[in-house]
C-alpha cells in the first residue's frame, strides 16, 4: 500500500516539475538554439499558439532536438529541422497536435513555425524558419496554413548564413534540399525566464 502511494505522489510532483519546465506562465517564453553555425534565440509567442508553443518546448525540455539535424534548407524559403539524428533517423514523437495557423502570425521572414504533412493537423516535432517572407504558407478561406508560433530576436545572420549552405539530394533517404555538410543543432534550451 506504501508503495502504491509513494509511486502515485511520486508521479504527482514529476508531472508538477514538468509543468514548471514550460514556464506555463510565461506569456514570451525564450529558447535559445546552438547550432553549429553560431546561436540563435527565439522568441515564443504562447498568447497567440498556446498548443504549439506548449507543444515545441515540452520536445525543448525532453532534450528531442539535441543533437539533430536541418535537414530541409532551400534559399530564399525555409530552414527545416527537428526530426532526424545524425545517424538520418527518424526521432520518435509524440501525438500530432491542432494547427493554429489561423493565430494572426504570419509567416513572414525571421518567423519559427511548425512543419507538417498535407493533412493540417500533423505536425509533431518539425520545425522550420521562413528565411523569406512566405505568405503563401499562410491561411486563407480555402485552405489551412503553417501555424507560426514565434521569431527570430538573436542569431538572424546565423540563419541567413545556414539559408545558403550548399545543398543535394541526400542519397539514404531520397530526400531534396538536404546539406551537403551537416547543419547540426547542437543543444535547445528554454531561458529562464527574465
Amino acid at each position: 500500500m506504501k508503495k502504491w502511494l509513494c509511486s502515485i505522489l511520486l508521479l504527482s510532483v514529476s508531472s508538477l516539475a514538468h509543468a514548471v519546465d514550460i514556464q506555463k506562465n510565461t506569456i514570451y517564453p525564450k529558447v535559445k538554439l546552438e547550432t553549429s553555425m553560431g546561436n540563435i534565440v527565439v522568441e515564443l509567442d504562447r498568447k497567440r499558439a498556446p498548443i504549439t508553443v506548449d507543444n515545441f518546448l515540452t520536445y525543448v525540455v525532453k532534450g528531442h532536438y539535441d543533437n539533430t539535424l536541418f535537414h530541409r534548407i532551400i534559399p530564399g524559403f525555409v530552414v527545416q529541422g527537428g526530426g532526424l539524428n545524425p545517424k538520418l533517423e527518424e526521432k520518435p514523437t509524440d501525438k500530432p497536435i491542432v494547427n493554429e495557423s489561423g493565430n494572426g502570425l504570419s509567416n513572414s521572414l525571421g518567423t519559427i513555425a511548425m512543419a507538417r504533412d498535407n493533412e493540417p493537423h500533423s505536425a509533431t516535432a518539425q520545425f522550420y524558419f521562413n528565411v523569406a517572407d512566405n505568405t503563401r504558407l499562410d491561411p486563407s478561406s480555402r485552405r489551412w496554413g503553417y501555424a507560426v508560433f514565434g521569431e527570430v530576436t538573436e542569431g538572424m545572420e546565423v540563419l541567413e548564413k545556414m539559408a545558403l549552405v550548399e545543398t543535394h539530394i541526400n542519397s539514404q533517404l531520397g530526400w531534396p534540399d538536404f546539406p551537403v555538410k551537416d547543419v547540426l543543432l547542437i543543444k535547445a534550451t528554454l531561458l529562464p525566464r527574465e
